[in-house]
């Protein structure tokens, strides 16, 4: 079995070829070639452990996750992560990734093909509001899919903020960063804002006229009582393109909407149809939300598995 960590994986990989691999993966789900049961979870005191498993018709994988919030208090990170892929005809195991790196990875691919089918092609301001690892690699990849020349960022953590802005500048150094001052004067500056944060209420202020003509991503809320996204949004869109339908009842950024009636089931579609017919939303408003699939860490693995494999990279194992 090949064992690939974090720093091997981000070594690695190319952003645009991941970008590739989510794309194949969107038309993996538009051809409904896959097999992908329910998430299970398991709980024990104040553990929680995911289970995510998916099969395409050469790979299968299970990405484990575990969290726990209280690691926090003790220097730790709250979620680990590891990726299983196995071999679809004899059920091998072949490899093990790092599922922290593998998901932040995938996550930012998914984000930027979002961008490149629903934004303006020639969009060059980003505007991030959240500054954890997710922000951090929309921030990335979306620069690989637009002619960005600026990226704005907020966080209510002045530290974090700084934080994040220095270490992406390492990342993109003729890139313009910029910490703004609100979420308000973050839009305004942005043609496409990305929330990646873990709030419960709308991290946007709630006005039709600031929403206007923007491109709008939502990776952060995952849960139905978590929103990013103000109520003002859904008066200026006809439509909202999500990963996957779970997303419809996973995250109150659709859930609740629907539930209210600022939205209908029918304006609801899953962004798979445009990336397998290259066709494009990108006039007025437009808005594409992410919960993320198992679908998605099994196609990224075997891209990883493959070009580790054909470069000599990660570590070989008996078990």
């Amino acid at each position: 079995m090949l064992i690939l960590n974090q720093k091997q994986i981000e070594n690695l990989l190319s952003r645009s070829e991941v970008l590739e691999a989510v794309e194949k993966a969107f038309n993996v789900f538009h051809e409904g070639n896959f097999d992908m049961p329910d998430r299970m979870h398991a709980h024990y005191n104040d553990i929680t452990l995911l289970l995510m498993p998916c099969f395409t018709s050469q790979y299968f994988g299970t990405k484990l996750v575990s969290v726990n919030p209280k690691n926090q208090a003790i220097g730790k990170p709250s979620i680990y992560g590891n990726m299983i892929l196995n071999d679809s005809e004899t059920g091998e195991p072949l490899a093990l990734l790092n599922g922290a790196a593998l998901t932040a990875i995938r996550t930012g691919a998914v984000g930027a093909t979002g961008m490149k089918y629903i934004s303006k092609e020639t969009s060059e301001s980003i505007g991030i509001i959240g500054t954890g690892i997710q922000g951090f690699t929309q921030a990335l990849f979306a620069c690989v899919v637009r002619p960005v020349r600026r990226i704005n960022v907020f966080d209510l953590d002045e530290q974090k903020l700084t934080e994040f802005i220095n270490k992406l500048q390492d990342k993109l150094p003729k890139v313009e960063i910029h910490a703004m001052n609100s979420s308000e004067e973050l839009v305004k500056e942005s043609d496409i804002i990305v929330c990646a944060t873990s709030s419960e209420n709308p991290v946007i202020p709630n006005d039709p006229n600031l929403l206007k003509d923007k491109c709008f991503i939502g990776i952060g809320s995952y849960k139905p009582n978590m929103r990013e996204f103000p109520d003002a949004l859904f008066s200026q869109i006809t439509k909202v393109w999500v990963d996957t339908p779970f997303a419809a009842k996973e995250s109150g950024d659709i859930a609740t909407p629907l539930e209210n009636n600022l939205l209908q089931e029918n304006q609801v579609s899953t962004i798979s149809n445009l990336v397998a017919n290259k066709q494009y939303d990108q006039t007025g408003t437009t808005f594409f939300k992410s919960v993320g699939m198992a679908l998605f860490d099994v196609v990224v693995a075997e891209y990883l598995y493959k070009k580790a494999i054909k470069e000599n990279i990660g570590t070989q194992a008996d078990l």
